[in-house]
C-alpha cells in the first residue's frame, strides 16, 4: 500500500464527495503531517512553525463547524506506530463532525473559512482525510 499525504482533494475525489452520501453525520479523520516551517502562498515572512500555523487553523476551525452544526470530535499527538508499517509517521490526528457532507462543502465554500483555511495549507505538508460514516446502532459490526 503506497500512503501520499495530499493539501487539497484531486478531482475523481472532490467528484466522490460530492455524490449523496448516507443520511445523517459524517465523522472526518484527518492524519495531519506538518511542514517545519509555515510556508504561506502570499510570500509574507513568518517565524510560525507548521505545526504552530495549523494550530491558528484548528482554532478558528472550531467557529466554522459551530455555523454549520459540526464539532470537534477528538484531536491527539501521534506517538508511535502499534501495528503496521508506514514510511514515516503522521504528527497528529483529529476528528471532526458534520451533520451531513452538505455541511461539509457549506463550510468549506464560505470566505471566512476560506481565510483561516490559508493558515492550514501554509503549515501541513500534507494530510489524508478519511470519511467515516457510524453505522446505525453498531460498534464493531455488533448489533446494539
Amino acid at each position: 500500500m503506497e500512503v501520499i499525504n495530499r493539501v487539497v482533494p484531486n478531482e475523481e475525489q472532490i467528484k466522490g464527495f460530492m455524490e449523496p452520501g448516507r443520511e445523517g453525520p459524517i465523522y472526518m479523520l484527518n492524519l495531519l503531517k506538518f511542514k517545519a516551517k509555515a510556508e504561506y502562498a502570499d510570500g509574507r515572512e513568518t517565524d510560525l512553525t507548521g505545526a504552530e500555523a495549523y494550530g491558528i487553523y484548528a482554532e478558528e476551525v472550531v467557529g466554522h463547524l459551530a455555523k454549520v452544526g459540526g464539532e470537534p470530535v477528538f484531536s491527539a499527538d501521534v506517538e508511535r506506530l502499534m501495528l503496521g508499517e508506514v514510511e514515516e509517521l503522521w504528527d497528529m490526528t483529529a476528528i471532526a463532525m458534520y451533520p451531513s457532507r452538505q455541511a461539509m462543502l457549506e463550510m468549506i465554500g464560505t470566505p471566512d473559512y476560506q481565510a483561516s483555511a490559508v493558515h492550514r495549507a501554509a503549515g501541513l505538508a500534507g494530510q489524508l482525510n478519511i470519511e467515516l460514516v457510524a453505522p446505525t446502532g453498531a460498534w464493531f459490526g455488533q448489533q446494539a
